[in-house]
């Protein structure tokens, strides 16, 4: 969803779009499964060029690029917002008491990412022609 409404967005403006996916390995790895570790950055870039050929019907637009990053996903994301015009993201919506244990990397684009940031959530609450409950 959000990578629909980054595309929408980059044609609306003639802009150039560049998908960033972050990807590292757990931190809880046994010294014992190095020998057999998945390839992360493989993984990671298959499962975002799924993503980006159900948007593009399979052919990727020369205004589009992909770039797979190894590290934090918030860090990565705050290093590229450097430069950018926006920062266009998904929120898997952790909220409440497990999202201040597990932190959240929509929030901390949002507080220091260094372009303006839009967050998109996969399952809004209401839509926008519902009137507001306050």
């Amino acid at each position: 969803m959000a990578l629909e409404h980054a595309v929408r967005l980059a044609q609306a403006l003639g802009a150039s779009l560049e998908a960033v996916i972050a990807w590292s390995y757990p931190i809880a790895l046994s010294a014992y499964a190095v020998g057999s570790l998945p390839d992360m950055e493989k993984n990671a870039r298959d499962a975002a060029g799924a993503a980006i050929n159900r948007v593009f019907d399979g052919t990727w637009p020369d205004w589009f690029n992909l770039n797979v990053r190894e590290g934090n996903a918030a860090h990565v994301l705050m290093t590229e917002s450097v430069g950018a015009e926006m920062l266009v993201l998904g929120s898997r919506g952790h909220g409440g008491f497990a999202g201040l244990l597990l932190g959240s990397v929509s929030a901390e684009c949002a507080e220091h990412a260094q372009c303006p940031v839009l967050v998109v959530h996969e399952n809004p609450t209401r839509s926008f022609d519902e009137p507001s409950s306050k």
